[in-house]
């Protein structure tokens, strides 16, 4: 892959805005059909531009000026914001107090600096391979949830293109939702509770809620592989005090003597989890009461971390699918989940090899250029790079979303009786 040097952003930026951001399902995706009208034209963006420059309240009148608008300014990252009462770009014209946001859709950014006091290799905007799997784990919790509990449909989850992962929640009642629904759902997402002197974050008592007990479940199928092998939260005697203090005392004591003993994590884990199973089984005899320790250990190691700032605020900016990180280079791509187990950050296209994909494509397709139409060709030139099948989720994704409108009209038409 072509090494990124964030010095040849200038030059790389006109070439991805030119032949290989996805202005086509872009535009059809925030216009949600056309169905209210002035949808788009209400949307705010914002543009960071090169030397730190930030331009709040953009707005275009289509997305065909929204694709003009960023061939001219090549912006460094963009931020999409909410659907406003007026104009963004005429806010200063308005009464104050007037212009005010007025929907957006639910979104969720997850971040991995958030787990520092739980992943030990790596801290701050470190990623590696190993603590990747706890994108992985929050993607597969937080989604399974939306779909399942809450009834959401169109969920567009994309990679922030350093570090984390963002969802955008895209249901037309959604997007309605007022600050208190959306701080609701956060909280009904949220397990790990207070800040750095917090010692144990996840207390469960019984009865133990589905939400908890479906999330456990999805921590179990990578929590031997992640956090006892690759992590090795029981490997030594430090490493384990600091996962014992989250056990209550008349467990604790028996455990860190026999700890020791055991030959790795996994088998210190074992031993743990037995002790806690045991106590489970013993309380529905009425003997004695139940311990979650276990459950509480994988949850507080392993469970989604989420920003409430972010999801709450229905004005707040969050980074646009397919910008580039100014500092990384990786394009902020759509994830398959289908495929989500086999995703890797570090696999992700960069704006330089992109490019470098384009130029050797180039050398080929010069030929057969002939009298092609600018649209035809670009939306040709991204199929020759590995942006392809990312923009073929993101397509795939807004296709979903135009056939379950057209259902919901014919609907509509149908109860009405016009047919």
């Amino acid at each position: 892959m072509a090494r990124f040097e964030p010095a040849a952003l200038p030059e790389l930026l006109p070439v991805f805005y030119r032949r290989l951001f996805p202005h086509g399902a872009y535009g059809r995706w925030l216009g949600y059909g056309g169905v209210v009208k002035n949808y788009f034209q209400l949307r705010e963006f914002s543009f960071t531009l090169r030397d730190d420059i930030y331009v709040r309240f953009q707005s275009f009148g289509s997305p065909q000026e929204l694709e003009r608008e960023l061939q001219r300014t090549n912006p460094y990252k963009i931020d999409i914001g909410a659907v406003y009462s007026h104009r963004p770009n005429q806010h200063n014209t308005v009464h104050l107090g007037a212009f005010q946001p007025q929907e957006k859709e639910l979104v969720f950014d997850i971040d991995m600096t958030d787990y520092d006091d739980v992943r030990m290799c790596c801290s701050s905007a470190e990623i590696c391979s190993k603590c990747w799997t706890l994108m992985t784990i929050a993607v597969r919790i937080i989604d399974r949830a939306l779909m399942e509990d809450l009834g959401m449909k169109h969920r567009l989850w994309v990679y922030s293109g350093r570090r984390g992962v963002h969802c955008w929640v895209c249901d037309d009642a959604v997007r309605k939702w007022s600050p208190a629904l959306r701080a609701a759902t956060v909280e009904y997402l949220t397990l790990v509770k207070g800040g750095a002197e917090t010692v144990k974050k996840v207390i469960l008592s019984e009865p133990v809620h589905p939400f908890i007990r479906r999330s456990v479940s999805v921590v179990e199928k990578y929590f031997e592989a992640y956090a006892l092998v690759g992590q090795d939260i029981l490997g030594s005697p430090e490493s384990w005090d600091k996962v014992l203090a989250l056990v209550p005392e008349e467990h604790r004591e028996p455990l860190q003597g026999e700890f020791p003993k055991k030959r790795d994590s996994v088998q210190r884990w074992e031993l743990l989890k037995g002790r806690m199973e045991r106590t489970r089984r013993a309380a529905g005899t009425g003997r004695s009461t139940p311990c979650y320790a276990d459950w509480e250990i994988m949850l507080q190691y392993c469970f989604p971390r989420l920003d409430i700032n972010v999801s709450k605020g229905i004005g707040h900016l969050l980074k646009s699918p397919f910008s580039v990180h100014p500092k990384t280079g990786r394009i902020s791509v759509p994830l398959d989940l289908r495929r989500l187990d086999q995703f890797d950050p570090f696999a992700v296209p960069t704006i330089s090899s992109l490019c470098h994909e384009l130029d050797a494509a180039g050398d080929d397709g010069e030929q057969e250029d002939g009298g092609e139409t600018e649209p035809k060709r670009r939306a040709r030139d991204y199929k020759k790079t590995s942006l392809a099948p990312y923009v073929r989720v993101f397509e795939q994704f807004v296709e979903e979303m135009e056939r379950a409108r057209r259902g919901e009209l014919l609907r509509r038409s149908d109860l009405q009786g016009d047919f």
